[in-house]
This record gives structure tokens, sequence and C-alpha cells, in this order.
């Protein structure tokens, strides 16, 4: 038996290899004894389990599989449960071990018998738990099963589905109130009632309808029209705002690679991040978290006025700029998932990630290799000069430059208030960048990705005088233009 347990059991099982090693005992028997009983008993004994094994190869028993996340997506560090159905669809029987194959990160591939023991209706069912610390899409699957004859001399393995995947997205944090839009408010809403004049009395009215509130009757229009009449609805206008998200690789990688972090994504591909990028994706979707709960419309730009989720392999709908409501949060989230820096790549990567991109591409999805428009450039400018005054501009940005800091600069005129993080290792090396937004209007404080992000918002609230553009902010577009 010891011996058996050291022979490979992808063909044959200890039955099988049982088998061939009494053919094998028996052929040289009767070559020594010279009978030809023992002759044709080894060729039985030695044929049996290689056809067996052909048979099993041929006649392939057909599984279908049915698998269900919930929740799908999935938060960071939030379990996911896993439900798998396997029925047998084609003609065989007898039992067999199934497997469900992982990422690395999410630990050991749970296993399991088929059929299962409360199998209904020739289907089994399976629940297991995941749960991810890190954002992206993950290839959960397939499922391989493993099977024998009917002699149980032979085995086969063989993936039964082509796995699903499973989308990881960020978690947001709690922030606390800020002044968002100076006149509207912590919660963004002004409520406008239209009026035929500036009298009180000569408000919109209609006829009364039954289950309007009692208070919101008009008496003076009443006695006119002999009937009861109400004021119309006041109409409120849908608070917006802005957000400009940074995922240019120079702004995060911290110098040539320095900091660069490569977690795997879908089906083992690289993603291109790094600590300060996680962070900026972290923040971007609580300040979305925070504004959708205020019932604010988003706006989701890159740096180059573009949709910010272009280029990311999990949005839903790339090439969409603006989001409401909670399915419009649920689709920044999703796009949030697996977005990735841009741009130039390290060199030791570069070759890695091209191969990648030719895969992609080949399968139609879309790549990280398109850099985009110039950063901070004129169709940026444009974008948040087309909805100027309708709420705040927010930008979540990497290390910048003092010129892309002037070219920047403006773009505060263009909203109620106009709020810039900077993440970067090290921010005290920031100073002048802050210092020139600040001076174009913006309330721009930069932090350490050590920083929690509701640290981070909270600064804007403390100590944060906005001064007057300076001369040199409102030439400075011109120059670097």
């Amino acid at each position: 038996m010891a011996l058996l347990d050291r022979v490979p059991r992808h063909l044959f099982t200890q039955r099988g290899w049982g088998m061939i090693a009494a053919g094998g005992v028996s052929l040289v028997a009767a070559s020594v004894m010279g009978r030809r009983d023992l002759l044709t008993l080894s060729i039985l004994l030695i044929v049996l389990p290689l056809v067996s094994l052909a048979g099993i190869r041929l006649v392939k028993p057909r599984f279908q599989v049915y698998r269900e996340f919930n929740p799908a997506p999935v938060e960071t560090s939030a379990p996911a449960t896993v439900r798998l159905a396997v029925a047998r669809t084609g003609n065989g029987s007898g039992r067999a071990t199934m497997e469900e194959r992982l990422p690395a990160r999410f630990g050991e591939s749970p296993a399991f018998r088929f059929p299962s023991r409360s199998a209904t209706g020739g289907t089994s069912r399976y629940e297991y738990h995941l749960r991810s610390a890190q954002r992206g899409q993950f290839l959960i699957g397939p499922v391989t099963a493993e099977f024998t004859d009917p002699f149980g001399l032979s085995l086969h393995r063989q993936a039964i589905d082509d796995g699903d995947t499973l989308t990881v997205t960020p978690a947001a944090v709690v922030l606390p109130l800020t002044g968002l839009a100076g006149a509207r408010g912590n919660d963004g809403v002004t409520a406008t009632r239209i009026r035929a004049n500036p009298s009180d009395d000569d408000v919109m009215t209609r006829e009364y309808r039954h289950g309007d509130p009692m208070r919101r009757v008009h008496w003076a229009a009443t006695a006119r029209h002999g009937d009861l009449m109400v004021r119309q609805e006041e109409s409120v206008t849908t608070p917006e705002a802005t957000i400009i998200v940074d995922h240019r690789y120079g702004a995060f990688s911290g110098g040539p690679g320095a900091g660069l972090q490569w977690p795997a994504g879908q089906d083992g591909h690289p993603m291109a991040s790094s600590g300060t990028f996680e962070w900026s994706v972290v923040a971007v979707m609580s300040i979305s978290a925070h504004l959708a709960e205020r019932n604010y419309a988003l706006r989701v730009l890159d740096t180059g006025g573009g949709p910010a989720f272009l280029r990311s392999p999990s949005a839903p709908e790339p090439e969409v700029e603006e989001y409401s409501g909670a399915a419009g949060l649920q689709s920044i989230a999703e796009s949030l998932a697996a977005i990735q820096l841009t741009g130039p790549h390290h060199p030791r990567r570069e070759n890695t990630l091209r191969d990648w991109a030719g895969k992609v591409t080949a399968s139609g999805d879309r790549t990280q290799q398109d850099a985009g428009p110039d950063a901070f450039d004129d169709l940026l400018m444009d974008k948040l000069s087309a909805h100027r005054m309708r709420g705040p501009v927010i930008a979540v940005l990497g290390t910048l430059s003092r010129v892309e800091a002037l070219a920047l600069a403006p773009a505060a005129g263009y909203g109620t208030n106009a709020f810039a993080v900077i993440v970067t290792e090290k921010p005290g090396e920031s100073a002048e960048v802050v210092e020139a937004l600040r001076q174009g209007g913006w309330r721009a404080v930069a932090v350490a990705p050590s920083v929690p992000v509701a640290a981070a918002w909270s600064q804007f609230d403390q100590d944060m005088a906005v001064p007057t553009p300076s001369a040199e902010v409102r030439r400075g577009t011109g120059a670097v233009r």
C-alpha cells in the first residue's frame, strides 16, 4: 500500500494501479512458467484499466454550474457569500470530487462531493464565503471535477465551467460635515418657489387633490375661486458637484517606480497602483458617497477633462461622466474597483503590461495605455465652465508641480466652492503647490497616505481662509498653456 501511495493518481485510482501491478506480475510469471492462462490473465489485468482510461476521456460527464455572489459587487473587507448549484446534464452516474479554484488571496480552494447529501432534483447546492482586503476584479472558478469510470479504475479531472468575475469595490468611510457649497448649506439643497409676481398672495396654485396636506391650502385663492385651492409644489433645484480624479502614473509613482504595488487584477493580470493611489481611490469613493447622501448629482472627470472611468476595466459605462442617485453611486463604486494608473510605466514592467494590453485588446476590452489629453488643459476648463457655479468642485490629486498647480488654480472660479486634497508621501514638500492653489481660490491640503481620509476631509474647515486670487495665478494659466 505504501508503494501505491507513491504512484501518480491523476491517471488511475489505487485500484487501477493495483490491477496494472498485478498484471505485470502475472506477465512475468507467465514468461517464467510458460503458462498461457497466466499470460491471458496478465493481458486482461493491464488492458482493462487502459480501456477504462480511454473511455472516461472520450465519454465525459457533462455538468451545468450556476454561481451567485451575495452581495455583488462586494466592498473590501466585507464578506461575500458564494452559492453554487451543480447539475448533471448528460448521461452518467456515480460520484465526483469537485473543487472551486480561487485566487491565492482568498486562501484554500473549497472542495466538495457530488452529488451532495441534500441534492434535490439532480442539483447539488453548496455555499462558502470570501473576503478581500483589496479592491479589484477576481476570477472565481472554474469548478474542476475529478470523476472515475464505473469500475473505479481510472481518473479524469476537467473544468466544468468558465468561472465568474467577483468585483470588489473600495469601501467608503464616513466623512464629517463641512461647508460644501456656501448658500446651499451642507445638504446642498436650494428650494425656489415659482411665483407669478413678487406678491405672496399670487403664488402658483392648483385645485385641491385627495391627499394634499391642509397646510398647503391657499385660503385667499380658495375664496376667489370658490373651490379649495393649494399652493403649487416647490421646485427644488438639484445640487451638483464635480469631482476631479487624478490617476496619472507620474502623480502617484513618487519617482521611478518608488513605492509602486502591482496587485493581481482579474485572473492574475497586474494592476498598476501605489499606496498613495489606493488612498485617493478610497477618498473618491467616500466623497462620492458623502455627496450622494446629500442628493448631489455628481460629475466625475479626470485631470484632462474626460470621463474619469474611461479606461477602467470594471466601469459599467466607461464613457459616462454624470451620476445621480443610488444607481449612480453604485456605478462609481464599480468603476473604482479596477481603476489603475495610466500613462508611461516603469521600464521593468513595460513588457509585462504590453503583453497584457495585447491580450486585452484582442478580447475587445479597454486598455490602460492611452494617457489621454494633457492635465488641467482647455478641455477640463471648458467642462467646468459649462457648469459654472452650480456646486462645489472637488479634486483628489497626486503629487503636483508648481506649473500644474498654477494651471489648475483658475478652475476654482467655476465652482461655488473648490476643494483640493493632495496625497503624497512627503506633504511638506508640497507647501508651494498648496499655496498656489489657495491663491487661486481653492481650499487645499496636502496629506500623507497614513492620514485617515476623514481627518483629511475635516481639515477643510480648520483655519481655511480663502484668499483672493492673485495676479500671478490669474496669469498662470496663460503662461503654462
